[in-house]
């Protein structure tokens, strides 16, 4: 190691990270550079993150804040580095991530290798079973918020070199540039966008919630993904106090839960009949209700369980019909089916892993669309949608596997009989 490279960071770091940044894709920060112009001289631009990373001189520029809608209204702001930048973050991630990840609570879901929001889902499904209350947290512009000395204390505790504690300072105190062009200064939180940003939010949160509640209340449970968190609990009094300790304790931590959105919920079934004002809760995109259930002696109950949530059934919808099906009609369905099939498998992947059936209604309004297509494209369909409906369900019989859907269960293409 060399004075003029006091760093030891390997040039095959740097590459293996930009495979990872190429793999993931992302918008162009604020020098508008995509990864196709950044691979345009791709020798020469790693060959500079790697010389600037190991020798120190390394300076991540401004982070670009792009708005998004929120599902509940109002605007959530991302913070989108640049290309070369989320190159040497993921450096850094590469070493740090190994060091902290073992250590880390086993209900610790999010943004974790062998981990995933549906694991989640689970476990909090057979503890809601088992646990009569919980309580559904909501951390206020959590990623916006968290106080950079005490995430850098922990850093320091963890990162085996100075380095990576040099560039993740630097990174947290980069400035944010607006859609307008303004710089603005960053004091506190993690960009949220940032490739390096869910390891160190749950680094925090390793301390300031998982250990704590570890500590103090080793008898309840939790699920916690990123900052989107749940408590189980076996009474309502029990679930209170968490209520109040937790906000001290996050108070502590320069963090606030949100008073409106944080609530206590029962978890209504057969067994439990005392009426509660709150007997459902969101959590990664599922709601968690009482429902009817079939046991496998054919006899109904009440059973409380996940489904797809009316937020998430709604974003469904709303992205089906901006596809305009109906004004593709110079496409094949064969060719539509290649188009859209990637996204249907995903929502059947995430949202079809519990309660399925709450599927079937978006999944009808897509053979709707397929109809109107099928009623535009062919000429002796024309101004006869029923007939369009059944020419789709007579397509969704003889060809199941063409559209991802019409293989859900039960349906045997009989989804499409409805209008």
């Amino acid at each position: 190691m060399s004075k003029a490279k006091p760093y030891g960071i390997s040039k095959q770091e740097v590459w293996e990270a930009y495979k990872r940044v190429k793999a993931n894709q992302g918008a162009a920060g604020v020098d508008e550079q995509s990864i196709a112009d950044f691979e345009r001289n791709l020798k020469r631009n790693l060959y500079k993150i790697w010389n600037r990373m190991s020798s120190g001189s390394y300076f991540p520029p401004p982070v670009l804040t792009v708005k998004i809608p929120k599902e509940s209204g109002g605007e959530r702001k991302l913070g989108i580095p640049t290309v070369s930048d989320r190159i040497a973050q993921m450096v850094v991630k590469s070493r740090l991530e190994p060091a902290v990840d073992p250590l880390f609570h086993p209900d610790s879901y999010g943004y974790r290798p062998g981990k995933s929001a549906l694991d989640a889902v689970g476990q909090a499904r057979q503890r809601c079973w088992r646990y009569d209350w919980v309580l559904d947290l909501d951390i206020k512009g959590f990623f916006d918020n968290i106080p950079q000395d005490l995430l850098i204390r922990a850093v320091k505790k963890h990162a085996q070199e100075q380095w990576m504690v040099l560039y993740i300072e630097r990174w947290l105190k980069a400035p944010t540039q607006e859609e307008d062009g303004q710089v603005v200064p960053r004091v506190k939180g993690t960009p949220q966008g940032g490739v390096i940003s869910p390891l160190l939010a749950n680094l925090f949160l390793h301390y300031a919630f998982d250990r704590w509640m570890t500590k103090q209340y080793p008898q309840l449970p939790f699920e916690r993904y990123a900052d989107d968190a749940i408590v189980h609990g076996r009474t309502e009094k029990e679930v209170q106090e968490v209520w109040a300790a937790l906000a001290a304790r996050l108070k502590e931590c320069g963090l606030e839960l949100h008073p409106e959105k944080t609530r206590v919920v029962y978890c209504k079934d057969d067994d439990r009949r005392r009426r509660y004002p709150n007997e459902k809760f969101d959590f990664l995109g599922y709601t968690f209700r009482p429902r009817r259930s079939k046991n496998r002696f054919g006899k109904f109950f009440i059973n409380f369980s996940p489904a797809v949530s009316d937020k998430a059934v709604k974003a469904i919808r709303s992205e089906i019909r901006s596809w305009d099906l109906h004004l593709r009609s110079d496409k094949r369905i064969e060719d539509l089916s290649r188009m859209f099939n990637p996204k249907i498998r995903g929502w059947l992947q995430y949202y079809g892993r519990y309660y399925r059936s709450a599927l079937y209604p978006p999944m009808r309004q897509l053979d709707r669309s397929l109809a109107r297509w099928a009623e535009r494209k062919y000429k002796k369909l024309r101004g006869h949608l029923r007939r369009a409906t059944h020419w789709v369900a007579r397509i969704s019989r003889r060809d199941p596997k063409l559209w991802a859907h019409w293989q859900m269960g039960e349906r045997r293409g009989a989804m499409a009989g409805a209008v």
